[in-house]
């Protein structure tokens, strides 16, 4: 049986849920879809895609941190926003975190999420060497 090694954010959510902010199995990192949120719950820059996009990538930064990864691992990123109209600049800011790194990545509009003022949902993959 492989090892895995999971990451917790510390929210009361994720027992409740029962899923973890990211999980390690052998090579492969992935991070659950992660909202700007604190850690409470409380939504952070309400109504501000850009600022949500980048409190999201910090959030996934941190995490593969904690199993000594980071985002030039990743691989695949999944984007759920939702509002056409944001998708822009969230792809803009997508291209500040991974220009270089040019992981395949999928970004779609949703009907909503589970809080409606989070605008953007983020989840990614990462392989570590």
């Amino acid at each position: 049986m492989v090892e895995r090694e999971l990451v917790s954010s510390g929210t009361p959510f994720e027992r409740v849920a029962g899923y973890s902010r990211a999980i390690k199995v052998g090579n492969i990192i992935h991070v659950a879809g992660t909202t700007a949120t604190d850690s409470d719950g409380n939504v952070l820059a309400k109504g501000d895609p850009v600022e949500q996009c980048r409190i999201i990538f910090g959030r996934i930064e941190t995490a593969l941190g904690q199993l000594n990864s980071s985002l030039s691992d990743v691989v695949r990123t999944r984007m759920y926003a939702t509002r056409a109209k944001d998708c822009d600049e969230i792809m803009r800011v997508h291209g500040e975190f991974f220009s270089e790194i040019r992981p395949a990545s999928t970004l779609v509009v949703v009907h909503e999420l589970v809080n409606p003022e989070m605008l953007l949902e983020v989840e990614v993959e990462a392989i570590i060497d």
